[in-house]
């Protein structure tokens, strides 16, 4: 029986990080990974300056009804097709990720938690408690190394909407979670609890 993990929390609070040390601990046979990044919705029918002043730190820019619907196929042991976003022209590619349905899913984003329909459907949900300050500068690296931005820019947009969105969309629904991970927690730890905790887990009780 498929097991879905969920790995949640703001915008630089590790959860790429912690989804890694799950990944080595199991081995990428026993895992699949499936990121709500790879949802936002397709914004090519906008100019670029239009694309520049959407929020996407909203849950509206995200395509959640495919998301759920990808996430149960997995669930039920259907392969599916991952869209592949391109962030700095904020549209989706030509391209897909085709994803196979493991015995455990990670499913990994900032806004699960406030999806009921995606909440219910994690076996275990893990929220990764970071101070705001060092979430900015995590933001910052990121992108700044990933996607081309500058440090003032990413400030602007964390303070403009990622901050205000964090305290309107996904503080508020932490209370989803079965686990919370504080920031002095070392991720190999947690990793190896996740794992245990999961794998005892009958699909739907938590």
């Amino acid at each position: 029986m498929t097991k879905t993990v969920g790995i949640c929390g703001g915008s630089g609070a590790g959860k790429t990080t912690l989804t890694r040390h799950i990944l080595n601990h199991l081995g990428p046979e026993q895992v699949s990974v499936i990121a709500f990044d790879s949802y936002y919705r397709d914004q090519g029918h906008l100019t670029v300056e239009q694309r520049r002043v959407v929020n996407y730190d909203h849950p509206d820019s995200l395509d959640h009804d495919r998301f759920v619907a990808d996430v149960e196929s997995l669930r039920s042991g259907r392969h599916v097709s991952v869209p592949v976003y391109d962030f700095n022209t904020h549209t989706r590619t030509e391209q897909v990720v085709v994803v196979e349905p493991r015995p455990v899913v990670i499913v990994e984003g900032i806004l699960l938690l406030s999806f009921e329909q995606i909440a219910e459907r994690l076996d275990l949900a893990v929220y990764i408690d970071v101070p705001e300050d060092v979430r900015l500068e995590r933001r910052i690296k990121r992108d700044v190394a990933e996607r081309g931005r500058e440090p003032d820019d990413v400030r602007r947009q964390f303070a403009a909407t990622v901050a205000p969105m964090h305290n309107q969309f996904v503080e508020p629904f932490r209370h989803r979670a079965h686990r919370t991970v504080e920031l002095h927690e070392e991720y190999q730890p947690v990793a190896e609890e996740v794992v245990s905790r999961v794998l005892r887990t009958e699909p739907g009780n938590r």
